[in-house]
């Protein structure tokens, strides 16, 4: 099937009780077994839901891999993710992350005995240096949040599959219609399904995609274990979005381009993220390795922390608030929201500096988007 079908008639459709076209939403905890030791598939919900797993299918179906398992948050699949290391083990993370996902890194993994470098995974020179004996994961995000670095990931599954390292990539910014990280080597692929597979700012959800047996097994046994698999009226309106994703991604991208080309032109700005432009160092790359270049736009004010402010309290339909990849267009300040849990040390290393802003871009009308910029980047009151 080709993506726009399969985002619709992925998983068992219609249903097999009573031929529903529409998921029906399995609101239940527990499941009567029919003898003993004897089920229907199902024995209890934090296990398995028939809902759940229809958008479990779905993703999989879409990304490429061989079984996908989904999460209470995205925060849940990551941590998920990360217990597949043990006590010694070493991860080596790009440095330009989700603040969130440093947070955990930093504040939680380590009391664990997980060691973490971060580096610069643009750089195979500087990847190959991070390598250690005990190195067992490779972290990435392409588009990175909130500088939208551009990493090839060719080449990291490569370095990594010479030294029988995993790869594990966090695909919420570009999501599946635009990059599919299974086809170029990775192995385990995360998602906040808060984002664009859902679609609509109406739930949390995360997910893992797997692209063998053997991780489907233990990737599958630690989200029932640790209980942190996906509720089914959550699953179902993240399975509703992913049926609009194709149409919802090619407006968020025409959009983000326009804005990207708008913002370029506009005094007092000092640099402008969007990996679609010909001048950002990560273009050429994402071309090959994407088919679109995603609905983020991030810039820098010359101003720094007062002109960003001043900015974002000026917009009107560009909402104050955290997350990204819904119908409404919102601007974030990452130095003091989605990446306040980073050091400022760490946040000046890689960029993210005090007048940076980051763009969500709607699926309002382009006019309306580009006004509001206008007025909120005029130095008039």
């Amino acid at each position: 099937m080709n993506f726009e079908t399969a985002a619709i008639h992925s998983g068992e459709r219609p249903d097999k009780c009573y031929g529903a076209l529409s998921v029906p939403i399995y609101q239940t905890s527990n499941f009567v077994f029919e003898d003993i030791g004897k089920t229907r598939g199902y024995d209890y919900t934090r296990s398995g839901n028939p809902t759940r797993k229809v958008l479990e299918d779905t993703i999989a179906r879409l990304e490429g891999g061989h079984a996908a398992f989904a999460c209470a948050t995205g925060m849940a699949a990551i941590a998920t993710a990360l217990h597949l290391l043990k006590v010694g083990d070493h991860v080596i993370s790009c440095d330009d992350i989700y603040g969130g996902t440093y947070r955990l890194f930093q504040s939680v993994m380590s009391r664990f005995g997980i060691e973490i470098t971060f580096a610069c995974l643009r750089s195979r020179a500087e990847l190959e240096a991070a390598i250690q004996p005990n190195t067992r994961m490779i972290w990435l995000e392409t588009p990175s949040n909130p500088l939208l670095n551009i990493t090839d990931l060719e080449m990291v599954a490569t370095v990594a599959k010479e030294r029988q390292i995993m790869t594990v990539l966090d695909n919420t910014f570009a999501s599946p219609f635009f990059l599919q990280p299974v086809s170029f080597g990775i192995d385990l692929v995360v998602h906040s399904t808060t984002k664009y597979l859902n679609g609509h700012c109406d739930v949390v959800g995360g997910a893992i995609v797997t692209t063998t047996p053997e991780l489907s097994r233990e990737v599958g046994f630690l989200v029932n274990t640790m209980g942190v698999a996906e509720a089914p009226f959550d699953a179902w309106l993240v399975l509703r979005g992913i049926e609009t994703l194709p149409l919802r991604m090619a407006r968020h991208e025409e959009n983000s381009f326009a804005v990207a080309r708008f913002l370029k032109e506009q005094p007092g700005i000092r640099k402008v993220y969007y990996p679609g432009l010909a001048d950002h160092p990560g273009h050429d790359i994402a071309r090959r390795q994407m088919t679109g270049f995603g609905g983020v736009v991030s810039f820098e004010m010359e101003g720094g922390f007062d002109a960003a402010c001043r900015v974002l309290r000026k917009l009107h339909l560009f909402a104050l608030a955290e997350s990204l990849g819904g119908p409404s267009s919102l601007a974030e300040h990452p130095v003091t929201m989605s990446h306040a849990s980073m050091s400022a040390e760490h946040r000046q290393r890689v960029g993210i500096n005090d007048g940076l802003i980051r763009l969500s871009v709607g699926l309002e009308h382009i006019d309306d988007l580009i006004a509001d910029l206008m007025q909120a980047l005029s130095t008039e009151d």
